[in-house]
């Protein structure tokens, strides 16, 4: 019997024969070429950008070169299974779709694609605290497919609170507090283009379909000189159209389109977070929480002390520290601090079926994945999703049963050689 990620391989060939391609090039390195002569340039840049000299974005590839995979022979792999188990939450395959914010700089259906095609594949999305739809509309999208809600800590608890509240009436079965941008990372590209997309209100829909944002909005915020130039005024009507409402002129005349973006910019990260704030999550939900953005070992054991239900290792796809740790060469060590006492997943630098095994072989529950589906969303919308899972999906399958492996407990360190 075919197994359905196999049956990608055979349409992709049928499909051939009958002059038909690919909506999204099988290629990473393609349908990045390709997304980003559909994509603006500031909206490539804020999707394929890192901090610094991205040496940090160049390291969470060349990580992977290090490892190699060692198939094994005459291995009944006949059949082969691929699902996996988390927080008690049952998975077709480790793959989870990482948060991304800001989706609207690739298409405009923007998180709802994602979302649908996520749900449409069995693969669990984590929403992003920057997105460019509420979660609410997202969730109604993906019926009862599993999702999962990513925190950024805000200055307001309450806000916090609210966020989490949310997460758990629209179906959310985790909380993934993100715990590496309390500070935006210098990111070069971003700074040479001179672009944020939130000030023109971008990535910011749970915040203006928030009931406590909207009460934190009436308390003044100090404005930022801006000099009035058509750039200016460009930006000011994006900032308005994204606003929630119909009526343009009403919103303008309200202010509350600028109101919005100016609550949002002072009040979105929170720098002076401590261990102890984990108690107050604690208290709101008894949704299991993840800490992302774990890198050393000694914070993994600190998770485990403040009584959190996993970790994602992650650097934020590089985009924070020039010159961090890679993830892959991190998770080693975080893995064997933790001693099975919670799962350990990683983003990150995954682009490929072979990047899955090579991460799952170092102990890896599972593994996120960001950019990648993005390019696809440029490129195709909802279905330029579904055909890079379905690719990724299906290259994992195909690496693991040519490795000798019928299932995921099967993948493990003896299947790789370090150089």
């Amino acid at each position: 019997m075919v197994s359905p990620s196999l049956d990608r391989q055979k349409e992709i060939y049928l499909n051939g024969f009958a002059g038909v391609q690919p909506l999204v090039p099988i290629s990473n390195l393609l349908m990045e070429e390709a997304a980003q002569r559909k994509l603006s340039n500031r909206a490539y840049t804020y999707i394929a950008g890192g901090a610094g000299y991205e040496n940090t974005l160049r390291s969470n590839r060349t990580a992977f070169e290090k490892y190699k995979i060692v198939p094994r022979m005459l291995h009944d792999v006949s059949t082969r299974d691929t699902k996996i188990e988390i927080l008690g939450q049952k998975l077709h395959s480790p793959v989870l779709l990482a948060p991304v914010g800001v989706l609207e700089l690739a298409h405009p259906y923007a998180d709802l694609a994602v979302g649908k095609a996520a749900a449409s594949l069995n693969v669990p999305y984590i929403f992003s605290s920057q997105s460019s739809k509420s979660m609410e509309d997202v969730a109604s999208a993906m019926g009862n497919s599993l999702r999962w809600f990513q925190l950024y800590w805000s200055k307001s608890n309450e806000l916090v609170k609210s966020f989490v509240q949310r997460a758990e009436k629209c179906g959310c079965s985790a909380i993934v507090v993100t715990l590496d941008t309390t500070m935006l990372g210098w990111r070069t590209r971003d700074l040479d283009a001179a672009y944020l997309p939130f000030l023109e209100g971008r990535g910011i829909a749970q915040y203006t379909s928030d009931p406590i944002f909207q009460k934190l909005m009436e308390v003044e915020e100090p404005r930022a000189k801006r000099k009035i130039t058509l750039q200016t005024i460009s930006g000011l009507v994006q900032m308005v159209k994204n606003y929630p409402g119909n009526n343009f002129f009403l919103k303008l005349k309200s202010g509350r389109p600028i109101k919005a973006v100016q609550k949002f910019i002072n009040i979105y990260s929170n720098p002076a977070l401590t261990w102890d704030d984990l108690k107050f999550l604690r208290t709101i939900t008894k949704l299991p929480v993840l800490l992302k953005g774990i890198l050393h070992e000694e914070d993994a054991r600190k998770a485990i002390d403040f009584g959190m239900d996993g970790i994602i290792v992650s650097n934020h796809g590089g985009r924070q520290v020039d010159g961090s740790i890679s993830t892959l060469e991190a998770l080693p060590s975080i893995v064997e601090s933790v001693n099975g006492k919670i799962p350990v997943l990683m983003d990150s630098g995954i682009r490929g079926g072979a990047d899955i095994f090579k991460a799952l072989a170092l102990g890896a529950k599972a593994v996120c994945v960001g950019r990648p589906y993005v390019y696809g969303l440029a490129l195709a919308g909802e279905q330029g999703v579904k055909e890079v899972l379905q690719n990724m999906l299906t290259e994992f399958e195909l690496t693991m049963g040519l490795a000798g492996c019928k299932n995921i407990s099967e993948i493990t360190p003896k299947t790789l050689a370090r150089l």
